[in-house]
């Protein structure tokens, strides 16, 4: 083997397979460090935010929708951003996005969302439910930052999301 790397045609070769092997290293490491800091900063972000039961979600939405000025609720409460809802019992996720993040999230609770999800919290499974505003958040589209929660939190192979997010 040593022959055959030392003649003068193969040592050309085994060097520029050596520094493939070096840069796809290079490369695999470096994806590796950004992928780590992103759900840092996604799981920052969500435990930055508030923590709520669906029944708290239902009655803060419901007293808001209560108000006289329906608008009011429109353009002050509602954003856009990923919500993340965990399903205490089975230790599952579920990660959605929204223009209008507060009915998205609704939708779920209602029986308008991810069916599964429904049938969980309907058969008396607890959840949790983050909310992360797109605004503020560091990420240039809603379907960046639900792709990157997706992955951070396991949702499509272990949880209840059926893809891994929008391209």
């Amino acid at each position: 083997m040593l022959d055959w790397i030392l003649k003068e045609d193969n040592w050309i070769f085994v060097l520029v397979i050596g520094l493939c092997v070096v840069m796809a290293l290079i490369i695999a490491l470096w994806m590796h460090r950004r992928r780590i800091r992103i759900e840092r900063k996604i799981k920052r972000l969500a435990e930055g935010t508030l923590e709520m039961s669906p029944k708290e979600f239902l009655e803060m939405r419901a007293e808001t929708l209560g108000s006289k000025d329906k608008r009011l609720y429109a353009e002050t409460k509602e954003f856009a951003g990923v919500y993340i809802l965990f399903n205490k019992k089975k230790n599952k996720y579920y990660v959605g996005q929204g223009e209008r993040i507060l009915q998205r999230v609704n939708s779920h609770f209602t029986g308008k969302g991810n069916g599964d999800v429904y049938a969980d919290y309907k058969y008396g499974d607890p959840f949790t439910i983050r909310m992360i505003a797109l605004k503020g958040s560091g990420f240039k589209t809603l379907n960046e930052l639900e792709r990157h929660t997706i992955k951070t939190y396991d949702a499509f192979s272990k949880g209840y999301n059926k893809t891994r997010g929008n391209r």
